[in-house]
């Protein structure tokens, strides 16, 4: 059952004279319905295929019912007088047309040009705006009331909950937020000490009851204090002095560099390391 308007105000023309116009132009539909009045026309049968619809979905299905209303889009005509839609109603349900609207109450117009007009939609049967036909751009018949057309228990077909997208769904095993999660090799099980791994510890717990290690920014667990200084001392030792530049002279070349450079990382918890000897000045840099 398809709902479609005549673009013509129901106050000043009558459903004869629309069922006229529709004749001439070889458009008829099954019924002309002036709401105002009440005034009923019957162009063709039920059991034939009307052609107020363009396309092939006026043919589809076991009937495919086409009422013209004498109205406007952009005015509902459920906002007036519905003067014989009782008898119209009772002859469609005659008919075994469902009282329900699959594809949802119709858009207004002209938001109406853009609706779905799903095939999915049309497949189910019921009551249809002209806006919501498979291939076809009609705007009618606004944005009307259908629950005053077709009953306030109608059901309307509803919004589908989103499908959730696969891989997005939270793992349940997961431990909780702030948990260390032991290593496993890919493809091996996740062993079960991770469900009952070791919750993570402040810095300050890492660090030791020591105040002297609390309040060292740069103490690592499980290094000495007296390995920072090695440390230091020898990215100190292995740095290049600037000089000059290349040359016989030059400083950036020198052998206790190389030396120190070549020399091994102290371990944790070894002592400082004595002092790299420096070279000798070259004579060329003194005054």
């Amino acid at each position: 059952m398809v709902w479609l308007t005549s673009e013509s105000d129901p106050r000043l023309v009558s459903a004869r004279s629309v069922a006229a116009d529709l004749a001439r132009e070889a458009r008829p539909a099954h019924l002309v319905w002036n709401p105002g009045s009440g005034e009923v026309v019957q162009q063709v049968p039920i059991v034939r295929a009307a052609r107020a619809l363009t396309g092939r979905a006026g043919r589809e299905g076991r009937i495919c019912a086409q009422i013209m209303v004498v109205g406007q889009a952009r005015e509902p005509f459920t906002t007036g007088l519905l003067t014989g839609l009782e008898e119209i109603m009772r002859w469609l349900d005659a008919w075994g047309v469902p009282r329900r609207w699959p594809a949802g109450p119709p858009l207004p117009s002209p938001q109406s040009y853009h609706s779905g007009r799903s095939r999915r939609d049309w497949a189910r049967g019921g009551h249809y705006g002209g806006s919501q036909v498979p291939d076809t751009s009609r705007p009618d018949p606004g944005a009307i009331d259908i629950h005053r057309v077709t009953g306030p228990d109608t059901p309307i077909t509803a919004v589908p909950h989103p499908r959730a997208v696969p891989g997005s769904e939270p793992a349940a095993d997961l431990p909780p937020a702030g948990t260390r999660i032991a290593a496993h090799r890919p493809g091996e099980p996740v062993p079960a000490s991770l469900h009952a791994a070791e919750p993570l510890r402040p810095a300050e717990t890492l660090r030791g009851s020591d105040p002297a290690r609390t309040s060292d920014p740069l103490h690592r667990p499980g290094h000495s204090r007296e390995y920072l200084p090695a440390l230091v001392a020898h990215v100190a030792a292995v740095e290049p002095v600037a000089g000059p530049g290349p040359g016989p002279a030059g400083c950036d070349d020198v052998p206790a560099t190389r030396a120190a450079a070549s020399a091994p990382l102290p371990a944790p918890g070894h002592p400082r390391p004595a002092a790299v000897p420096q070279a000798p000045e070259p004579a060329s840099m003194r005054s």
